[in-house]
């Protein structure tokens, strides 16, 4: 994965940066390169780089003091939440300081009765519901690394979650944000009801992947916590049954919380790490329904009635707490089970969920093409793809091949109507895959946007754009700023 080189400029000032930095932000700065080597990449763990420094704000105001420095000292910033991005999003260059958020983890504010919660950023996903779950409260997306993941990598990637298919991705329950600009300028968007009448900036900023800023605060909508909850496995015999079976139930009018698809080898390794007591089978649906227990009944039904039009294996309602608890087991654990199979390539497609038969169908035909296996355990509600690319990095071009076949599942998804991610962000992965879903055109409208919010492409400028795209952006923002002096 190809990088830009680091500016020989900024390497060589390198001392000066760090006293600047100090200056501002005394208690918070990391220089020593053993152990700046923490940051050097996210969960896209294939590929690292140290950054300069590291700095730990604990404040908006020191975020913004940071900033401000970068800004006028030329230095290339990387905004990190929790380092869980699996797309390299918050992965740094030699010459960039990266921002952390992990002290800025405070709640600021609970307001029940607004069904609002205010937190600083650096507050993990799940910590969140923790905060409010007291007062009958939820917060609604709730990505596989909840326990991990920050909210403002959660912003910056538009995150979801198992849940999204009927409570939304993280823009349909964010309400605002306190935004800190790279010159330093501290910015309000959105507020306890939402984006005012003006241009919708709030949803600019969710899903920018920290090009256009770095958000220290959320105002977060919570959600009463249902009278309860069911979940239900359905076992097939094919992926493709039961992929027909998902866009049979969307169309059927019912609205489960959750459906959930894994495939045969995600299932064998997560029974094996598990033993959550999956069934033998190729293919395995969880639907969640939640409501009162009429409602549940009402709903399941219908889902019952769906799923047996496709000849299922079995179908398994939830009797208990416990049942309900194992039947999600494998699930949650599926990342970290298929990891004791060896290395994987995380993908993130989204496509119709109507076009689930045939995608999973060519998925088949492309890994036997490439000779590497590949499991799929994904959102199916909102067809939200997760294909897992199994390969080994002690053999040499294993890592290029498996780069490829995931390159070719995500045109594959551009082609079925879809497009190149759903939560886990463009990063570096997707970079120049770019071109495959956006016209030149539209790639200079969003870089345009950009330079509104960072005439000096400084903030994680090696992300999202095609590098040829961002270096002469960058190359015309140098230009400028000669010329205006």
């Amino acid at each position: 994965m190809q990088m830009p080189e680091p500016d020989t400029a900024v390497l060589a000032n390198r001392a000066g940066i760090i006293a600047a930095l100090r200056q501002v932000a005394p208690d918070a700065v990391i220089d020593d390169p053993a152990e700046t080597r923490v940051y050097e990449c996210d969960a896209l763990s294939a590929y690292r780089c140290a950054p300069l420094a590291v700095v730990l704000p604990r404040s908006t105001e020191e975020v913004s003091a940071v900033l401000g420095t970068c800004h006028r000292l030329g230095v290339p910033v990387v905004p990190r939440g929790a380092g869980t991005s699996l797309a390299g999003g918050s992965m740094p260059t030699a010459d960039a300081v990266v921002i952390g958020l992990a002290r800025m983890n405070r709640v600021l504010e609970i307001a029940p009765e607004d069904r609002l919660v205010r937190v600083q950023t650096g507050r993990t996903n799940l910590s969140v519901t923790t905060a409010v779950e007291g007062q009958g409260f939820f917060f609604a997306p709730d990505p596989s690394s909840q326990l991990a993941c920050a909210i403002g990598g959660n912003i910056a990637m538009n995150s979801g979650g198992a849940h999204c298919l009927k409570y939304g991705v993280t823009t349909n329950n964010l309400l605002g944000v306190r935004l800190v600009l790279m010159d330093g300028t501290i910015v309000d968007l959105g507020g306890p009801s939402g984006e005012g009448p003006s241009l919708d900036l709030l949803g600019v900023i969710c899903g920018a992947e920290g090009q256009l800023g770095i958000v220290t605060e959320a105002t977060l909508r919570i959600l009463p916590k249902p009278a309860g909850a069911r979940p239900v496995l359905v076992a097939f015999d094919s992926s493709e049954t039961a992929g027909a079976c998902v866009a049979a139930i969307i169309r059927s009018g019912v609205l489960p919380v959750a459906i959930e698809f894994m495939d045969g080898p995600c299932i064998a390794a997560t029974e094996a790490h598990s033993g959550a007591g999956y069934p033998d089978c190729e293919a395995l649906l969880i639907i969640e329904v939640e409501g009162s227990d009429p409602e549940i009944d009402e709903q399941l039904g219908l889902i019952r009635a769906v799923a047996q039009s496709f000849d299922p294996i079995e179908f398994r309602e939830s009797q208990s707490e416990d049942e309900s608890r194992r039947i999600w087991l494998g699930r949650k654990s599926a990342f970290g089970a298929m990891g004791q199979l060896g290395d994987y390539i995380c993908l993130d497609g989204t496509i119709p969920v109507s076009s689930l038969p045939a995608v999973l169908a060519e998925i088949g035909v492309l890994s036997k093409r490439y000779g590497l296996a590949v499991a799929n355990v994904f959102h199916a509600g909102d067809g939200n793809m997760h294909p897992l690319i199994l390969y080994d990095a002690n053999t040499p071009g294993e890592l290029d091949k498996a780069e490829a076949l995931g390159a070719d599942i995500l045109r594959l998804c551009v082609r079925a109507g879809g497009c190149l991610t759903g939560e886990h962000g463009v990063g570096i992965e997707k970079r120049d895959l770019m071109r495959e879903q956006y016209s030149s055109a539209d790639l200079e409208a969003q870089m345009r946007v950009k330079d509104v919010f960072d005439p000096g492409w400084l903030l994680n400028a090696a992300k999202v754009f095609p590098l040829d795209l961002s270096a002469e952006r960058k190359r015309l923002a140098r230009l400028g700023a000669h010329h205006a002096s």
